[in-house]
């Protein structure tokens, strides 16, 4: 077993391209540790620079307390498993498993009972005879990671070793991978784009965006209070609405959050009040996920908001409804991307740079734009290609019944639950009392 720190590591592809920006996490020992972002994100880089395949352009990566940069990728005491399963063709798969032990010299008898236990745990004891062009993409898979596990290393590195194979597939052996480093209590990092993935194996999620990162926790931390703009865009399904709210407070009564035509009151005895107090005046951005709205009657106490639905989505187990309330939407594009018209450029521009941590508006020095952390006042981070962000009508995402009695056009009352709010600053960082 292995523990991990990347210590501000940064990497810098020849032609000026930061695929890492000064990223630092430290993974535990026996950790199942998952990366998660788009395509493009860096995720995959780190994890080849920690297997020894790249070299850092700055920065340090420390194995069980020791620095690792000079050191071979034999030398590693690291298994890495592909995504393509990198198999030899004209090997059998108990020649394939095998490998690592006959390159580090032990004797066939004490090899093939290794590779015959560890094929046995793997569901492939039936199969080792076979050439990898004669088995499934499933068995192939086992295959590559039985190879890793069969060298008892002290570090699992996979990068998306699931994202070739079908969904049902996918769900099967994301049991069976996590129940087994768990078992061999093997520290583990694991590459994802996959948001499912990632919150159903990790003990914790490190979030990337661009070569950054974003936010560090257990699953239900970064899902429940993401630290970001971005990570909330990113996380859930239907995606957390975003909505852009004028903030007006009356001291000692209720902090408005004027949503276009309509409002919300947070409570003054609401321990986020006076964090949320300090933007009187200004705009900030709500968010909200389905599971805080409830389909109510027009005439429901409390906080609701009326809208007609614009359109409706069925997914055999529930329905989701689209809601137009009249409020206006901040739409985080995950690749950096977003498209806006131009009559849309005066308006964003009144809004102040709803994602400063995203679009890059902040100090400058240097060679790039220091964007200011949120957690971490003093440390700052240099987007080269940052990110954008835009408006349009908000369309508030809401879970119906399966098959419910109304249809596009149809008004519908929505409750509230206030305490179930995110709120985020000009920056993209949360507002919050105090970092989890």
């Amino acid at each position: 077993m292995s523990t991990v720190a990347i210590k501000d590591v940064t990497k810098i592809w020849p032609d000026g391209t930061t695929a890492v920006d000064r990223v630092s996490v430290d993974v535990n020992d026996g950790e199942f540790m998952v990366l998660l972002g788009p395509s493009g994100c860096g995720k995959s880089t780190i994890l080849r620079m920690i297997a020894g395949l790249e070299d850092p352009t700055s920065g340090d990566i420390l194995l069980n307390g020791e620095p690792v940069l000079n050191l071979a990728p034999r030398d590693r005491s690291i298994a890495m498993v592909f995504q393509d399963f990198a198999l030899y063709p004209h090997m059998t798969v108990g020649e394939n498993i095998g490998f690592p032990l006959k390159l580090s010299g032990v004797d066939s008898s004490p090899r093939g009972e290794r590779v015959g236990d560890v094929a046995s745990a793997l569901g492939i004891g039936d199969v080792l005879a076979r050439k990898p062009a004669q088995l499934s993409g499933g068995q192939r898979q086992r295959v590559a990671m039985g190879r890793a596990i069969v060298r008892r290393p002290g570090l699992f590195l996979m990068d998306e070793p699931l994202s070739n194979l079908d969904s049902g597939l996918r769900a099967e052996l994301r049991a069976e991978i996590t129940g087994l480093t768990r078992e061999l209590g093997v520290t583990t990092m694991y590459v994802t784009h996959d948001q499912a993935e990632a919150l159903t194996m990790a003990d914790r999620v490190a979030i990337l965006r661009k070569g950054v990162l974003q936010d560090v926790g257990t699953p239900t931390e970064v899902y429940g209070r993401p630290a970001t703009l971005y990570v909330a865009a990113f996380l859930g399904a239907p995606r957390m609405n975003l909505l852009e709210a004028s903030v007006y407070v009356h001291l000692d009564r209720y902090i408005a959050l004027n949503l276009g035509e309509q409002a919300l009151y947070l409570p003054w005895d609401d321990i986020r009040a006076r964090a949320v107090a300090h933007y009187h005046g200004e705009r900030i951005v709500v968010g909200m996920r389905a599971e805080a709205l409830t389909p109510v009657a027009p005439d429901a106490p409390g906080d609701v908001l009326h809208g007609r639905i614009r359109y409706l989505e069925h997914h055999g187990h529930e329905s989701l409804a689209f809601l137009d309330i009249g409020a206006t939407a901040i739409v985080v594009d995950e690749m950096g991307g977003a498209v806006h018209d131009a009559a849309e450029g005066g308006a964003l521009r009144r809004f102040g740079g709803a994602l400063q941590r995203l679009t890059g508006r902040a100090e400058r020095g240097g060679t790039g734009t220091k964007v200011r952390h949120g957690r971490d006042p003093e440390r700052t981070s240099v987007l080269s290609d940052p990110g954008r962000h835009h408006r349009r009508p908000a369309e508030l995402a809401v879970r119906l019944a399966p098959y419910p009695a109304v249809s596009p056009g149809h008004p519908l009352a929505i409750s509230v639950r206030m305490d179930a709010l995110h709120f985020f600053d000009e920056r993209g960082d949360r507002i919050d009392v105090g970092w989890r």
